[in-house]
């Protein structure tokens, strides 16, 4: 067992993760958000994917995101591979608790 300081993950804990209709090609006054087709808030699970990237998982999202770039490299939407025509878009979400 190492005597090393624990240092913080240099990796955001969440993530929302957008759904957004990839046809959609002038919202108006529309954000992203109100394009969305779903939505979820996504934690770090601590660890890596096939990708090499960390996991993220919540409300039937699984996600392996570049943390320094907001690419998603590898996505499950309820245990399936994204649906042809839609895009995932990520945001940071700040931690309310302080933490």
């Amino acid at each position: 067992m190492s005597n090393q300081p624990q240092h913080a993950s240099r990796h955001p804990q969440r993530f929302e993760i957008l759904l957004v209709p990839e046809h959609v090609e002038d919202r108006g006054n529309a954000s992203v958000a109100d394009s969305a087709v779903r939505s979820a808030v996504v934690e770090a699970t601590g660890e890596s994917g096939v990708s090499g990237y960390p996991r993220y998982a919540g409300h039937g999202i699984e996600a392996e995101i570049d943390s320094g770039t907001h690419a998603v490299e590898a996505l499950l939407v309820d245990g399936s591979e994204l649906d042809i025509g839609l895009t995932a878009v990520v945001r940071e979400v700040s931690d309310r608790s302080g933490r």
